[in-house]
């Protein structure tokens, strides 16, 4: 059980590492959002001249019909009371997931047992396809944003505990040394070292954990 853990907790962080946005731009480099915009600039010249070359608008729309519909619908009160409605609910989502998160993800970095008793059931949940819990949410919860929300911190929970985990095992061992040279406490290194360092994760797990919410809160 204690090697499946390990190797478990391997894959996962190295995995979660990849769905950082941030590993992409830097195998990009500096000229990321320069490169964005000229790929962006090209497909809409493709498509207004494709559109227009086609002339079905009703399966090919031109694409200034799009972005005129595009400001009307910015503009409507309907559709700004409804992005207010999925703002909150994916909020609401991630904050559970992160207090759910954090401190299981701190435990899990600093007590090593924690970490290899709970890693594989961990990777074995992360696993199911967000698809299947969908109306288990919806007996649980019933129809409204409860459903919604629960599959939103799920999937924010697992976000945040990686990147939490990965925040904690970076930090240098020359603190810890440092802190028990001092006669510092269990509670102590804990609150001076493993809080503060594991920030950084937990920054990053959030922000992770939002760019799925948008997959999941429709």
């Amino acid at each position: 059980m204690s090697d499946l853990g390990s190797r478990d907790m391997q894959r996962m962080l190295q995995s979660n590492k990849m769905a950082d946005r941030r590993n992409f731009k830097n195998m990009v480099g500096k000229g990321y959002y320069g490169y964005f915009m000229i790929a962006l600039t090209v497909l809409c010249t493709i498509w207004y001249f494709a559109a227009h070359a086609v002339d079905r608008p009703f399966t090919f729309p031109y694409f200034e019909s799009v972005v005129r519909q595009l400001a009307t619908a910015v503009t409507d009160m309907h559709v700004i009371r409804n992005i207010g409605i999925t703002l909150r609910r994916v909020a609401t989502g991630v904050l559970i997931g992160a207090a759910i998160g954090y401190p299981l993800g701190m435990l899990m970095g600093y007590v090593k047992p924690i970490m290899q008793t709970i890693a594989p059931f961990i990777n074995s949940f992360r696993q199911i396809p967000t698809t299947t819990w969908v109306p288990l949410a919806i007996v649980w919860f019933g129809l409204g944003d409860g459903p919604t929300i629960f599959i939103i911190a799920f999937q924010a929970v697992f976000a945040i505990i990686l990147n939490t985990v990965a925040g904690v095992k970076d930090i240098s061992g020359d603190f810890y040394n440092a802190a028990q040279s001092m006669g510092a406490t269990k509670l102590a290194v804990i609150k001076d070292i493993v809080l503060p360092g594991s920030m950084s994760g937990l920054i990053t797990g959030i922000r992770i954990a939002l760019g799925t919410a948008w997959m999941t809160v429709v």
